[in-house]
């Protein structure tokens, strides 16, 4: 769970993705899935990039991605 600095007050957070890690590099509320651009909530951030540097809402994003770019 994040501290109330990293979520911020609100708006989009800038995120780096590491594995198994993220670092929050701009405090906000949420990032965007780089499929549906949906907003995931920091909190409920699961699943990632770390080669691409994306955030995916769910694992049906993950296999999406996966589908129309090939492997990591």
């Amino acid at each position: 769970m994040l501290g109330r600095y990293e979520r911020g007050a609100g708006g989009e957070a800038v995120v780096a993705y590491g594995d198994g890690t993220m670092r929050v590099v701009k405090p906000g509320a949420f990032v965007r899935c780089a499929v549906t651009g949906a907003e995931i909530a920091l909190d409920d951030l699961r699943y990632w990039s770390a080669v691409r540097q994306e955030a995916y809402a769910s694992p049906e994003a993950v296999l999406e991605r996966l589908r129309r770019t090939g492997r990591p």
